[in-house]
């Protein structure tokens, strides 16, 4: 195995060959560490009773972070210490040419401090705020001291949606991208973009590591993802969490004084949230059977469809996506329709279609409640109600609406039995943010869409 590959990175002994001089500088761990009655994995942190995962030959597995590869209880993980090998420069590699606004600025300024300092931080800014560029000044400060980088996020199509602007914002820097289905292989970069799955491949290899979305699925629920982003970075580095919705613990850590915060209650370009309008609809599903979609949700679509719009339509689960797509063909035949869930093969090409205008509607899971970005949409979700449905989820959906400066606002309207918690509480958040964005100054007024 080249010598670049092991940088800061850590790998199951069995799976690699080390030359002969790298030997001495290897830094060898073992791959889990035994009590008398569990077994703690090294890598995700993870601990199991032994009778749950003993191994015919008296050995030990770990279940929990068994995708990236088994690690067993007689196995090493191996790494070499991080050594920077990039270039300083006296010049920013900073290749976007946006200007932030005094708001944004004011966060980006924070941000690079905590990036110097190698301290941990929370920028806890509304969807739609630019907190991907508000984090351009505080890397190329980075980057020009010949820093290493890491961007990680809980969900693949963050990941995918973030890398061609960071490779525009940085054209000049070497940078990676780390899935599990990507197709090439592992290099050695100055900056890292992949999702919190892959962390659990590194150690202390950042100077300075940002988690999007930080409230996301699977990373808010994962302990040992939460672990792996500790074990990523140096321990002198620097951690930043990005999220509009961020968790109770995260919270409690800010009023604790673990870690500090940037907030910022409005979007960059001046325009409050679209707020969530709610039509109690019952038993949609029994319309979807005759190919009819509820008299509600057919009048908001024909406003839609007779404004010339997109729209996203969200449902709660992948067995409800076939129904409202045959009754979307039914009921509206010149109508370029398709669905997408995690499980789509084509989810991407999909998602790009619907981002050039291909597509009238995406009929989607929740796999779009965050991290991309279309212009000019209008958002529906149907069957609202159901548990899948969180609040953060509710209010990242409301989020895909009004993004781009050109096009500010759009419609969002939930359709359910009756109004949950979470619906209540979402549209609570967003009426407050917009109330305090306007107190700031930041909006000129309320929307509802």
């Amino acid at each position: 195995m080249k010598e670049k590959q092991l940088f800061g990175r850590q790998v199951l002994a069995d799976t690699m060959s080390v030359e002969t001089n790298q030997q001495s500088r290897l830094i060898r761990r073992p791959a889990m560490i035994e009590t008398s009655q569990w077994v703690i994995c090294q890598r995700c942190s993870q601990k199991t009773t032994k009778q749950e995962v003993r191994l015919p030959n008296s050995h030990y597995y770990c279940p929990h972070c068994f995708q990236l590869g088994r690690v067993t209880s007689n196995l090493w993980l191996w790494s070499l210490p991080e050594p920077n090998q990039f270039v300083q420069c006296a010049a920013s590699p900073l290749t976007w040419t946006g200007e932030l606004t005094p708001a944004q600025d004011a966060c980006s300024r924070q941000i690079s401090d905590i990036f110097a300092a190698g301290k941990t931080h929370l920028l806890w800014a509304v969807t739609g705020a630019g907190k991907t560029e508000m984090l351009f000044h505080g890397i190329a400060e980075a980057l020009m001291k010949g820093l290493r980088v890491g961007i990680a996020s809980p969900r693949i199509d963050v990941c995918l949606e973030l890398a061609p602007r960071f490779q525009a914002a940085f054209s000049g820097i070497s940078q990676i991208v780390l899935y599990g289905e990507m197709e090439r292989p592992y290099d050695y970069c100055q900056l890292t973009i992949c999702t919190t799955h892959q962390l659990l491949r590194f150690y202390h290899a950042f100077d300075v590591l940002v988690i999007d979305e930080v409230d996301a699925f699977p990373f808010a629920a994962d302990p040992g993802l939460n672990y792996a982003a500790e074990q990523a970075k140096k321990e002198s580095g620097a951690l930043l969490y990005l999220t509009a919705t961020p968790s109770k613990k995260l919270q409690r850590q800010e009023r604790q004084k673990k870690l500090s915060v940037s907030y910022l209650p409005a979007r960059y370009h001046g325009h409050p949230l679209p707020e969530i309008r709610l039509k109690l609809t019952s038993r949609w599903r029994q319309s979807l059977v005759k190919k009819r979609l509820p008299s509600p949700v057919k009048t908001i679509l024909r406003k839609i469809t007779s404004n010339q719009r997109h729209f996203l339509l969200f449902v709660p689960h992948v067995k409800d996506l076939e129904g409202v797509q045959s009754a979307l063909k039914y009921q509206f035949p010149d109508m370029e329709v398709a669905t997408v869930h995690a499980g789509d093969e084509n989810r991407h090409e999909k998602v790009q279609q619907m981002r050039n205008g291909e597509l009238d509607c995406l009929v989607t899971t929740t796999i779009l409640e965050r991290g991309v970005t279309f212009a000019n949409i209008d958002v529906i979700v149907l069957g609202a109600d159901d548990a899948v449905f969180s609040t953060a989820a509710l209010v990242q959906i409301a989020g895909r609406a009004g993004r781009k400066a050109a096009y500010p606002t759009g419609l969002v309207n939930f359709f359910a039995d009756r109004q949950t918690k979470a619906i209540k509480e979402a549209r609570r958040q967003i009426r407050f943010v917009n109330r305090k964005a306007q107190k700031e100054g930041l909006i000129g007024g309320q929307s509802r869409g």
